[in-house]
């Protein structure tokens, strides 16, 4: 870009090891969000009913759209690089500078961004809700709980700078953690908000929504001490003339479009889900979360522990050390993914039932919920290792070329939607969706091929023959497990958590013993970490 000086070639000594260490203090962050998310999730099904959760997800949709834009990759994707090359050739304290006019650009947008979607929020939900207009009340319900929503934006955009900084700042408990608040206020807001709106007239499910603002400004709050430490508790100040705000603003608008094509993909979904039966957009909701368990506690974990050291590797000019942590992380990543699509695909059934077997949520909308969970955990890998490629991008502050891979994957949904759910309902939608992240997988690395040379895949290749190999085999040990459960007799049952618990513990000592009798280097790895004291 001609804005920043030259650098000394001395090369980066981020080690292996220390983005393990980054990752799993990430991956525990995000694990404790995740399985609060599930529990928050298992909650929300069965206290409210399934056309009232329909209305609250899809009025959430925008919101937590957002969220996932920002807070999983956008910002710090642009973010982290331009914050590195400023403080490595200029100083701390114009990095600081530039952090400061940042947060007053964008608090300013996000501003705008939520005054506009609650006045326009009718609009907004025709969009990706037209399907509700077949019930008025349904409709409006939507609409009403939208606008109570749509400031969470601007709470959430804030949260995601001030991750964006502890994460350039090689600081990751505070923004591992932080989401997790979000889940805590949803669940405390289903326990004890519901009598209080309904004495307001509203209905009980509103008390979600004040509770998802209540969650976005404590996750605000609680990554300041963190912020303190390193002296980056900030006046914001607006400044768009600033060149690095414009450097990462260009940067974050391909990000934000490349990123955004898998947010389409879920605006569309529940677009074309509204269309079907009642309960198909919580279906598909429900789903996915459970999905999302593995795919945010490990590949978000990693690509997260990663950018800043590829980000290091590049801005050094280091291209080989660069490639060797691409390859690391993907290695890494697959080691976690795979198993955990092969469990989860076989133990589809016994999952959705010890989540949401429970009050509202009967027998026939577990087994609609397992149609298309077998589709959407059939898919984990292929997620996994798109999260993980495409800081290599952006380590390289390229954020356009992985724009033509999520164009890839939005045609190929698109397509497979309108031919899949006609027959196959909502589990057409999710086996489209899961399609696509492999048809953009596909993409990214032939981009990468051509971007960056030979990457040395040989390596993954042997790696996964032998996550493959340990998969299968703990894929057999959990399904034979599976059979001793009654699962008909739903989620609370004591004989089918007893069976539930024990088969994700046996199932996954079996895969950790094959993989160490293959030899994984990638579970030397993980050990170590555990032996290892995080930088917090």
């Amino acid at each position: 870009m001609g804005i920043l000086p030259p650098m000394a070639d001395t090369p980066p000594s981020t080690s292996s090891g220390e983005i393990v260490r980054r990752a799993g203090l990430v991956a525990t962050g995000t694990l404790t969000s995740r399985m609060l998310g599930a529990v928050r999730d298992a909650v929300v099904a069965a206290v409210f009913a399934i056309g009232a959760t329909d209305a609250f997800w899809l009025a959430f949709t925008i919101p937590n759209a957002l969220r996932a834009l920002l807070g999983e990759g956008a910002v710090s994707a642009a973010f982290v690089p331009v914050f590195t090359e400023v403080r490595e050739r200029e100083g701390k304290e114009p990095a600081k500078t530039f952090y400061r006019h940042l947060i007053g650009t964008m608090s300013i947008v996000l501003l705008v961004v939520s005054v506009l979607g609650v006045l326009l929020a009718p609009w907004i939900v025709k969009l990706y809700a037209w399907g509700f207009q077949r019930d008025p009340a349904l409709f409006d319900m939507t609409v009403a709980l939208a606008r109570l929503l749509f400031p969470y934006i601007f709470l959430m955009g804030v949260s995601a700078l001030l991750m964006a900084a502890l994460y350039a700042s090689k600081r990751f408990a505070a923004p591992a953690f932080a989401p997790a608040l979000l889940n805590v206020a949803l669940i405390a807001a289903a326990f004890l908000l519901v009598p209080t709106v309904e004495r307001f007239g509203w209905p009980g499910i509103f008390a979600l929504a004040l509770g998802a603002l209540i969650g976005g400004g404590l996750q605000v709050l609680f990554q300041l001490p963190a912020l303190a430490k390193e002296d980056l508790v900030v006046t914001p100040r607006f400044d768009f003339d600033d060149p690095y705000v414009r450097k990462c603003g260009r940067l974050m608008v391909p990000l934000l479009a490349g990123l955004g094509v898998y947010q389409l993909n879920l605006l569309l979904s529940r677009l074309f889900a509204s269309f079907l039966p009642t309960g198909s957009v919580s279906y598909l909701y429900y789903g996915a979360r459970l999905a999302e368990i593995p795919q945010g506690m490990f590949a978000l974990a990693i690509a997260s522990a990663a950018l800043p050291s590829l980000s290091d590797a590049v801005a050094h000019r280091d291209e080989d050390e660069a490639k060797r942590l691409f390859r690391y992380a993907l290695r890494l990543s697959l080691f976690v993914a795979v198993p955990a699509c092969v469990a989860l695909t076989v133990l589809a059934e016994p999952t959705i039932t010890v989540f949401f077997g429970r009050g509202r949520y009967e027998a026939t909308e577990i087994q609609e919920t397992v149609r298309s969970f077998v589709w959407q955990a059939g898919g984990i890998w292929a997620v996994a290792s798109v999260r993980t490629i495409i800081p290599m991008f952006h380590a390289h502050n390229d954020t356009r070329t992985p724009v033509i891979a999520s164009a890839l994957n939005l045609v190929t949904f698109v397509a497979l939607s309108f031919a899949l759910m006609g027959p196959m309902q909502h589990a057409g939608l999710a086996a489209a969706t899961t399609a696509a992240a492999v048809v953009q997988l596909i993409a990214l690395l032939w981009l990468l091929r051509r971007r960056s040379g030979r990457l040395g895949l040989r390596e993954v290749g042997r790696s996964l023959a032998r996550v493959a190999t340990a998969s299968l085999v703990m894929g057999v040990v959990v399904a034979s497990m599976a059979r001793l459960g009654e699962w008909h007799l739903g989620g609370n049952h004591p004989r089918n958590l007893g069976v539930y618990a024990a088969t994700v513990v046996v199932g996954a000592l079996a895969y950790l013993g094959v993989a160490r009798a293959l030899s994984a280097p990638e579970l030397g790895d993980l050990r170590a970490a555990l032996r290892r004291r995080v930088r917090a």
